[in-house]
């Protein structure tokens, strides 16, 4: 019994536990504008240009405004554009998404790694508050999302197929140890258990 509790803890102890992350984006800046999340390294990710983030307060008759879960800031994706997020390897488990000018826009997240596809959903929001989307993408590099479609609200000054997120959810992948360490501790606890036998 205790042989089977040493493995375990063994192999328990072969990875780094992954780190779960809330990006709220209302850390970063104080500006009451916008300021480009390109080039910050937030939460330990790198962010291509064309993601922002934006004081919501200064834009009250927006999706920006109502899609506000934390804080004051959400992320958007500037003059509509194809953002992506990347990293070494992480999990996005989900956000807040809501569309800032058009209802029933579609936003279509991307998750990949080493440049191929392994998760695509195609999700729908308008501009009346945020929706939680569960993604769960697992073991990806590479987050990348395309808004498009939807009907502008009249009762909005704005338009385009712009979108807010908020509460950025995800995990830093666990890290393995290298085989040859891992090798010598399964060797170590051979070697123990062994002896311990004679």
């Amino acid at each position: 019994m205790k042989k089977l509790m040493l493995i375990a803890g063994l192999a328990a102890s072969m990875s780094v536990t992954a780190q779960a992350g809330v990006l709220s984006f209302d850390d970063l800046t104080t500006d009451t504008g916008f300021t480009e999340l390109s080039g910050t390294n937030y939460g330990g990710l790198n962010w291509s240009s064309d993601f922002y983030i934006l004081h919501t307060p200064s834009y009250t008759q927006s999706g920006y405004k109502t899609g506000t879960v934390s804080g004051e800031y959400v992320a958007l994706n500037g003059f509509a554009n194809d953002v992506s997020v990347a990293d070494g390897v992480f999990d996005f488990n989900g956000s807040y998404l809501t569309a800032a000018w058009n209802d029933g826009l579609n936003i279509e997240v991307t998750g990949l790694l080493a440049g191929v596809q392994q998760y695509q959903s195609i999700v729908e929001v308008d501009t009346f508050g945020p929706t939680w989307f569960d993604f769960n993408f697992f073991g990806i590099d590479e987050l990348k999302f395309r808004s498009f479609g939807g009907v502008q609200n009249g009762q909005l000054s704005g338009s385009g197929t712009h979108f807010a997120m908020d509460d950025f959810t995800f995990n830093q992948a666990a890290v393995p140890v290298p085989a040859t360490l891992a090798l010598l501790g399964l060797g170590l606890l051979g070697f123990a258990g062994r002896r311990h036998a004679k």
